[in-house]
């Protein structure tokens, strides 16, 4: 009787949720008020993650600010304050260092409070094929790309749950859904937080949790200098980003509590192919796409061994 049970509630709420999602396609989801939500960003001294500040502050949240170029971070901050933020407190954090990322989270607790929307931004690439990749740059991107987002929710996530209320939102990549040459590194360390975001929305689900969101976001490549030099084949079917748009997409994610968001849209159809198609046709379709040299023309930023 209760495999009975169990079976007709799941073919039920399945079809409840496909009708949900179709519906969404056509009628947007309600956005929820973030006014007076203290909105921690990592990374928030340049691109996205300045944008993301901006429009945060536009929407009157409160923002805290981190990043590792001091500089990058007043700029922000300036910048946040001006677009309306109900405040702006910016800490210089290395996300690489799991104990600065507690020392600076116990000083944003006691002076600004407990954050509601916690953004893992902070990010970097090596882009050099893997046997070309410093020892010391592929522990960085492990550090940064993903054991950041470790240390950031055990330092906010109980207080997050203690009032079930608030937001956990991982910007990840494409490279964390599918291998890319020359990103071996970059596309182990997204995999891995796609993987740990999607763990811990599980959990806080079996756990009755329903107040803390999970927004995980995938973008294609974002024309933000991060990979700078690098050209996209078929500029249509995966065009490079612009920031903006791309800030926007997110916004409207976390306010919509949608849990994952992949750009471009295309994106969703190619991850669908990719979990059918035999290896071999995968792989051809991913040299078509252009996605086994794209990183031949790499720059990117410069990095310290």
């Amino acid at each position: 009787m209760n495999f009975l049970v169990e079976t007709l509630r799941f073919i039920g709420l399945s079809v409840y949720y496909w009708l949900e999602s179709l519906v969404f396609l056509v009628v947007p989801r309600r956005k929820k008020n973030v006014s007076g939500e203290i909105v921690l960003i990592t990374g928030a001294g340049s691109g996205i993650g300045r944008l993301l500040s901006l429009k945060f502050a536009s929407l009157g949240a409160t923002l805290v600010l981190w990043d590792i170029n001091q500089e990058g971070l007043k700029e922000t901050s300036r910048l946040a304050s001006e677009n309306g933020a109900a405040r702006v407190q910016s800490y210089v954090c290395d996300c690489s260092k799991r104990q600065d990322i507690y020392r600076v989270a116990d000083q944003v607790k006691k002076e600004v409070g407990d954050v509601t929307i916690l953004v893992n931004n902070a990010g970097i690439v090596t882009g050099k094929s893997f046997i070309e990749s410093p020892d010391s740059l592929v522990e960085k991107n492990m550090e940064v790309n993903t054991m950041a987002h470790f240390w950031t929710y055990k330092a906010f996530l109980p207080a997050m749950m203690a009032s079930n209320h608030g937001h956990l939102v991982s910007i990840a990549s494409t490279a964390g859904l599918t291998g890319v040459s020359r990103l071996s590194d970059y596309c182990a360390s997204k995999f891995a937080a796609v993987g740990f975001a999607e763990s811990v929305d599980f959990e806080m689900r079996s756990l009755g949790m329903t107040g803390v969101k999970t927004t995980i976001v995938c973008p294609y490549l974002i024309n933000t200098g991060m990979f700078d030099g690098c050209r996209t084949k078929w500029p249509t079917l995966l065009p490079i980003l612009e920031p903006e748009y791309v800030a926007e997409k997110i916004i409207t994610a976390i306010r919509q509590d949608q849990e994952i968001l992949l750009i471009p849209r295309s994106c969703y159809f190619l991850l669908c192919l990719k979990g059918f198609l035999p290896v071999k046709v995968a792989a051809l379709f991913a040299d078509y796409l252009g996605i086994l040299d794209f990183m031949t023309s790499f720059k990117g930023r410069a990095k310290k061994d």
